[in-house]
């Protein structure tokens, strides 16, 4: 027996440790035996067998009071500045009690939050029936994690004065005619949140307080609640059926973290991720608020039927907008997540170069359900489409693009990689116990493509596409373009609660802790830093914002461990001046790329902007300015491809227009291909696409 399965054992004979209950004598909600059985577990995890070593003390206790304050009340519209002062009387007892799976205080801070919100519900709907003034001088923050506690019942209100004449005035702009006060809505939402929170299970405040206990650990450790672990898929099929989003709880707002690839989100591609959804509806039916409800119902509401539609108002992650999309339900079916392949035939003076593009949406292995072996994957996909490309002529170059690759399989990511090199090692993984396994390509010297090689990559690329994307610079199999990568260095294992046997019902939960880091075969790190570029093309690629793993709180830290004996198969940074001064020639000489760095700017400057007035005219003013802004951003780039503007954004399909970002990504890999082979150079002006397969 382990050490961990002993004193397991041990507590599962504490008395009462199998009974369930959630609510003291009195009827008010409590925690039951169960949850402190769990926390005491959940506790003996993190601390014996995370990958990162803490210690359960003062400092850790410090950190989790702050953070669960900060997950029950993130923008401070709650808690007052006294309310956080008697709260320290825990900050540096929660260790202890957590130790001996007291939750008291936990609970008792729950208690205070959930008063605070009714008050704050109550007000909010007596302020609604008052004349509001729509043209105030003030303006409102748009981000509020830093800001202080109210330091006064005068002060709460004036903050809530606030907030109430910024949503009247974003939902009545939101509206077609803009005309008519959304009081009845706002009125409904506010009283909804409140009962959102009275209607909190003892599961619900346990998972609050467990998960600032674990985040503590790094950002991908955390506890799942019977109903998330149902609700919340972490392998490598969809978290979230219906739409293809997987969400997650920050404040009071549903926000979207990823969208799944080949989803009806991604493919409708109005929804993004950072955007936070406020209301859902049912085809017609009315919009229902989902502010300050929890991800679980959030999530029961935007499931539905295949073929049915869903309507969601978000806030733009970009801009801070408001604005309402339908998207269709549907299943997602392994083809819309599979490699897909097209040919880019460009002009080169005398001849024409044929560069291959490879999207990879995901490293993914289908098993068979009839042996278990052969299913479809990523390797066999991509080994294919390698042949169907170059079956009439040679290619003179491949893209692999693993723009918006969130990962997946790593074995996958080794195999792929095998296609490339005749064999070697891939990517390193060290686990917290000091053991290190090596993934190989063991493929018998097998090469799919020994051609002159670009992997196009972007902030969202991350975990087996780093790896990939590693192998190949380090290799120097290839060049790496785009931006610095997520920065996901770190492997989760799922613990299953229930298999300890001490709950009577069954409903332990599970918890999602990082045991192991990835390494590159050079034997730095992927994690936080991932992997920088051969050569930037930042400025034609749409941001990522904050969304990175260097931007995460209690992230692990980079670092380098001893690099394994490879050969190296080639030299391409040899090529990377020459090919980034001719690549930046072209982003300012061509019209296209000019225009298309231009719209990227503006999305910046966008989303730079932290506040927002809140004089109805000013924002009028103000968001009549963004749409012409980001109307004309749109046209100059239609003029440059010679094609009619438009006279709304909304009537371009994004799916209709060349992606210029990967025809870039050929002409840099066209060059390549010229420098490698000693060809003449063609002139800066030209690869010209003259046909796209």
């Amino acid at each position: 027996m382990t050490p961990i399965a002993r004193w397991i054992a041990a507590l599962l004979i504490l008395p009462g440790a199998g009974t369930v209950a959630s609510a003291s004598s009195d009827g008010e909600l409590a925690p039951s035996d169960r949850h402190q059985a769990s926390a005491q577990i959940i506790v003996e995890l993190l601390t014996n067998h995370h990958y990162r070593e803490r210690d359960l003390d003062d400092e850790l206790s410090s950190g989790a009071l702050n953070a669960y304050l900060d997950a029950l009340d993130p923008e401070r519209f709650y808690f007052r500045a006294s309310d956080v002062q008697d709260f320290q009387r825990y900050r540096h007892k929660l260790d202890d009690q957590l130790r001996q799976g007291e939750l008291d205080a936990a609970w008792e801070i729950f208690r205070v939050y959930r008063e605070r919100v009714q008050q704050r519900s109550d007000y909010a709907r007596e302020l609604l029936q008052s004349e509001l003034d729509l043209e105030d001088d003030g303006s409102y923050p748009l981000e509020r994690e830093d800001a202080a506690w109210a330091t006064s019942g005068e002060a709460m209100n004036e903050l809530w004065r606030e907030r109430i004449q910024n949503d009247v005035l974003s939902l009545k702009l939101a509206d077609n005619d803009g005309e008519q006060l959304p009081v009845d809505r706002l009125e409904e939402r506010y009283a909804q949140l409140a009962r959102n929170v009275a209607q909190y299970t003892a599961d619900d405040v346990f998972e609050i307080y467990m998960n600032a206990w674990s985040r503590l650990f790094d950002p991908h450790t955390n506890y799942l609640s019977p109903r998330t672990r149902e609700n919340f898929n972490i392998n490598m099929s969809l978290s979230l059926q219906g739409i293809g989003a997987m969400l997650t709880i920050e404040g009071q707002y549903t926000k979207v973290t990823e969208l799944v690839a080949g989803g009806p989100a991604a493919k409708d591609g109005e929804l993004g991720t950072g955007d936070r959804i406020v209301a859902v509806g049912q085809g017609d039916e009315e919009m229902v608020s989902v502010v300050g409800w929890r991800l679980g119902d959030v999530v029961q509401l935007i499931r539905g039927p295949k073929g049915s539609v869903v309507r969601l108002e978000i806030l733009s992650g970009d801009s801070g907008g408001r604005k309402m999309i339908d998207i269709k339900r549907n299943e997602i079916v392994l083809d819309d997540r599979a490699a897909q392949s097209r040919l880019l035939t460009l002009d080169h003076g005398a001849r024409q170069q044929r560069i291959g593009v490879i999207e990879l949406p995901s490293f993914y292995h289908d098993f068979s359900p009839d042996d278990g072996q052969n299913g479809r994957s990523t390797t066999t996909d991509v080994a294919r489409l390698i042949e169907e490309l170059r079956a009439d002529e040679p290619l003179d170059g491949l893209v692999i693009d693993l723009r918006g690759n969130t990962g997946g399989s790593l074995q996958e990511a080794a195999k792929m990689t095998g296609l490339f090199i005749e064999d070697g090692p891939v990517v390193q993984v060290e686990y917290s116990s000091g053991q290190r396994n090596v993934l190989r390509d063991d493929d018998d010297g097998l090469l799919a493509y020994d051609g002159p090689l670009t992997v196009l990559v972007n902030g969202r690329s991350a975990s087996a596409s780093e790896i990939f994307a590693g192998a190949m610079q380090d290799y120097g199999r290839g060049l790496v373009l785009g931006d610095q990568t997520f920065g996901k260095g770190t492997v989760q294992d799922l613990v299953d609660l229930n298999r300890y046997q001490f709950a009577a019902d069954d409903k332990a939960g599970s918890v999602k802790f990082t045991r192991a880091k990835y390494y590159r075969i050079t034997g730095a790190s992927t994690q936080k830093r991932g992997v920088k570029p051969d050569i930037n093309m930042a400025e034609l690629l749409q941001a990522t914002g904050d969304i990175s793993e260097r931007h995460e709180d209690n992230a692990l830290p980079w670092d380098k461990i001893d690099a394994l004996d490879f050969e190296r198969v080639g030299n391409p940074e040899h090529y990377v001046d020459t090919l980034a001064d001719r690549y930046h020639q072209r982003v300012a000489e061509r019209t296209t790329l000019a225009a298309l760095r231009a719209e990227r700017d503006l999305e910046q400057q966008l989303r730079e902007r932290d506040r927002v007035p809140l004089a109805e005219s000013k924002r009028r003013s103000e968001q009549a300015d963004r749409e012409d802004q980001r109307l004309e951003a749109l046209n100059r780039r239609l003029r440059a491809m010679g094609r009619d503007p438009v006279n709304s954004a909304s009537a371009i399909d994004a799916d209709d227009l060349p992606d210029l970002v990967a025809r870039e990504a050929a002409r840099i890999t066209a060059d390549l291909s010229d420098l490698e082979t000693g060809s003449t150079l063609t002139p800066v002006g030209g690869y010209e696409t003259v046909r796209s397969d």
